[in-house]
């Protein structure tokens, strides 16, 4: 039930603690109205979050349904831009759905990220394709019973901010070169000119060496995560951002097992969040999750030298998360 505007006056008391930052835990619209949450408005340089999705069945964390789910994401939208910094960044991942008995997919996702857009008055800065050909097969209906569709194997990373030209460094995320691009980088020559795309090629275009190659916005499982049996056998992959989630046992989990806690069934995977902290934020910088689930966000940002503030609603995932900073 929604806090009263009297128990809003009340100062709010975080659930833990550590030296960078705190986790608070409450419906994350009542917390952003919340003294001491509210001193850090203005201050936050990157709000990195994944809300629950608008999924056909109701999950444990909270996921709305239907259009509700538009007003309810967009909702957001104002109160997160009052706590940006006048350069800062929302990067926002938002899953696939479908529509009700029906092999179609909704497009309700995208109506909630353009309203959400809308709402906040934010510049879509870029998309990012995060993939993982690890995922179960679904929806399972239509992928495995009536084999009439392949299986969803990605989400969508929005990056918006209320500028145009937030705080932002490719320099930060590099990846290594591939080996093609080594021995050109050896021999010192290629064919320039005009390409098919009518793109122009010059001499010296791709002589330049840099700490390492710009990665695109399809953002991969690491390889350590799905084969580690097999890694030394594979070619290595060059010019990609590896992220996953994909283990079944890691320091978190294991201890979640071991103490019969409930772990959150849709964590982030570290490296898609040490990705957009690398390249949106300096060091003291401070990170926000409203919606915090396994708190993946804080615990990076506390490993990354930033400061965080991570909201979370359910109680158990909220407790189970301080093991991340106990264990790990």
């Amino acid at each position: 039930m929604p806090t009263t505007a009297k128990q809003r006056k009340k100062r709010l008391s975080s659930l833990y603690s550590t030296r960078r930052g705190r986790l608070y835990m409450g419906d994350a619209h009542d917390l952003l109205t919340m003294d001491p949450v509210t001193r850090k408005r203005s201050q936050v340089q990157l709000v990195f979050t994944s809300p629950p999705f608008p999924l056909n069945r109701k999950k444990r964390y909270g996921n709305e349904e239907g259009e509700q789910y538009l007003e309810w994401l967009a909702a957001f939208a104002p109160q997160l831009r009052d706590y940006l910094t006048e350069d800062g960044s929302i990067v926002v991942e938002v899953g696939n759905g479908w529509e009700p008995g029906s092999p179609t997919m909704s497009t309700l996702s995208m109506e909630a990220l353009l309203a959400f857009k809308k709402a906040g008055d934010f510049h879509l800065c870029q998309e990012f394709i995060c993939y993982n050909p690890a995922r179960l097969p679904s929806p399972a209906q239509w992928v495995t019973v009536e084999r009439c569709r392949v299986k969803d194997a990605f989400t969508r990373v929005w990056w918006l901010s209320p500028t145009t030209t937030p705080k932002a460094s490719n320099k930060r995320v590099l990846t290594g070169y591939s080996d093609s691009m080594k021995r050109l980088l050896e021999r010192g020559t290629y064919n320039p000119g005009t390409r098919p795309s009518e793109h122009t090629v010059g001499k010296q275009s791709f002589l330049k060496q840099h700490a390492g190659a710009i990665p695109p916005n399809v953002l991969v499982p690491a390889l350590e995560d799905l084969l580690p049996d097999l890694l030394e056998a594979l070619p290595e992959l060059h010019g990609i951002l590896p992220v996953a989630n994909t283990r079944a046992s890691d320091p978190y989990l294991d201890f979640c097992r071991e103490n019969q806690l409930t772990p959150h069934p849709a964590r982030m995977p570290k490296r898609l969040v040490e990705f957009f902290i690398a390249m949106l934020t300096d060091e003291d910088d401070l990170v926000l999750d409203p919606f915090a689930g396994s708190n993946t966000t804080g615990f990076v940002a506390e490993q990354m030298n930033r400061n965080w503030i991570s909201l979370e609603m359910d109680p158990e995932y909220a407790d189970a998360s301080e093991v991340r900073f106990i264990t790990e």
